[in-house]
């Protein structure tokens, strides 16, 4: 779990705090695939899963937490690869990474 757990947060980061105030954003709930049920996106689910894993001490994280992780650590890696041109400051691509927990503007 040691080296998910140090790939999660390289690829995370946004704070718990700064990643809920994004969630409650028109922009945060406008971006993503939907569910197949509709409704929330998967990052946006994602984001809240971050959340409480980030709230967690690391001895505490369950097996369903690391393999969230993983794909956390999946999905940021695939998405900056793929990072568009020009400004990306109020880009779906952008949008889409913050509500994975990463925001690429972020030094």
């Amino acid at each position: 779990m040691t080296e998910v757990y140090a790939e999660f947060r390289d690829a995370v980061n946004m704070t718990p705090a700064e990643l809920r105030k994004w969630l409650d954003t028109a922009e945060s709930q406008e971006v993503g695939q939907k569910s197949s049920a509709g409704g929330e996106s998967v990052g946006h689910d994602s984001g809240r899963k971050i959340i409480g894993i980030l709230g967690k001490k690391k001895g505490d994280l369950t097996e369903a937490d690391e393999k969230h992780m993983q794909k956390v650590v999946g999905y940021v890696h695939r998405h900056m690869a793929q990072r568009p041109d020009g400004d990306v400051s109020e880009s779906r691509w952008r949008y889409s990474l913050m509500n994975w927990g990463h925001d690429p503007l972020k030094k």
